[in-house]
């Protein structure tokens, strides 16, 4: 079955329904990362600098500033490991996941193998399924659409000599723990294991979409050669200014006010979710989206659309079907409508 790995989730949005399709946070932009982005519209004449950028996102992540590379989104991340690692021999994706590094391998030539996580297994990564000779290996944590939180000891499973692992964790910021001070299971911070590329995103947690910033961080030599196929000047000028306000004490302590939220909202769609008839969860979500399994999910898609909601489609995601559906977390008002929405719908079908 061929499967569309261009679909995303705004394609499902139109006028006037309630988005539950899209990962990104519905909320007020805060002065402090509003005023910068503000501000640099009167540099606009002279062409971007990312020196400063840079070196904000370093210091977050106490990397070297040769080990970091902003980008235009971290989308243009995966198009630029795909262009400019062509010699790669063995890619291979760990799906479901984010559909655009699949895409960009395949767009650059590059011939991907899937390895298919399993639903009995609760979605969870097993680095013993990832073939040895893999030497190009892509892997969301937490992983779009699943909401599942890999264990950052089996991530490091997979670095090795002679490959470079690409971990996708644009939704890592919106991930919370109890007792823990930061983002549980991230390998920002990781300039030991061999090959790593972590790409982030701003878009999500900052409602910056439209804005496209993020970066990636690696070993140095690894930057130079995704630098060089990166064009000129690829990250604007306002999208640097929310990098460094985003790369701030100020940010990171909203941030993690902001996942706590999250998680406590999360909890209140799980819980409502308990009750609906013959739904299944996919694992144990741990970001601002939950996947889940339906009967019909394709049909119940549609007759939500019809009253008011759009929820994202879990056919186009390899290793999912038509009967997964995927679920933005939101405030409990809008959970409770939807859940109740949700429920009305099944009940007819039966």
């Amino acid at each position: 079955m061929t499967i569309d790995l261009g679909h995303h989730g705004d394609t499902e949005v139109g006028a006037g329904l309630v988005d539950l399709a899209v990962n990104v946070r519905h909320e007020p932009m805060p002065e402090w990362l509003a005023g910068p982005i503000r501000d640099s519209l009167t540099q606009l004449r002279a062409y971007p600098n990312d020196a400063e950028a840079r070196t904000a996102v370093a210091r977050r992540h106490r990397r070297g500033h040769d080990e970091v590379l902003l980008t235009a989104g971290a989308a243009q991340g995966f198009v630029l490991i795909a262009q400019a690692l062509r010699e790669s021999r063995h890619a291979v994706v760990v799906h479901p996941q984010f559909t655009e590094p699949e895409a960009a391998l395949r767009n650059a030539g590059h011939e991907v193998d899937r390895v298919l996580l399993r639903e009995e297994d609760g979605f969870r990564l097993d680095a013993r399924l990832v073939p040895d000779d893999a030497d190009l290996v892509f892997v969301g944590n937490p992983t779009n659409p699943t909401s599942v939180l890999h264990p950052a000891a089996e991530m490091a499973k997979l670095a090795r000599p002679g490959r470079v692992l690409v971990v996708d964790e644009a939704f890592a910021d919106t991930t919370f723990r109890d007792g823990v001070d930061g983002e549980p299971e991230s390998l920002t911070e990781r300039d030991d294991l061999p090959g790593l590329v972590v790409l982030r995103s701003l878009t999500k947690t900052w409602g910056l979409a439209g804005l496209r910033i993020g970066y990636l961080l690696a070993p140095a030599g690894i930057v130079e050669r995704l630098s060089a196929a990166q064009p000129l000047w690829a990250v604007s000028t306002p999208a640097l200014a929310a990098a460094i306000a985003c790369a701030s004490p100020t940010a990171i302590a909203a941030e993690r006010e902001l996942a706590a939220r999250v998680a406590a909202e999360r909890d209140h769609l799980l819980r409502r979710l308990a009750h609906v008839p013959n739904l299944t969860l996919a694992g144990t979500p741990a970001s601002a989206f939950v996947a889940v399994r339906l009967p019909s999910a394709d049909k119940i898609r549609l007759e939500l659309r019809e009253r008011g909601y759009a929820v994202r489609r879990g056919d186009t995601f390899p290793g999912l079907g038509p009967d997964w559906l995927r679920i933005a977390v939101r405030d409990t008002a809008i959970t409770d409508a939807f859940v109740a929405t949700l429920t009305d719908v099944i009940e007819e079908r039966q």
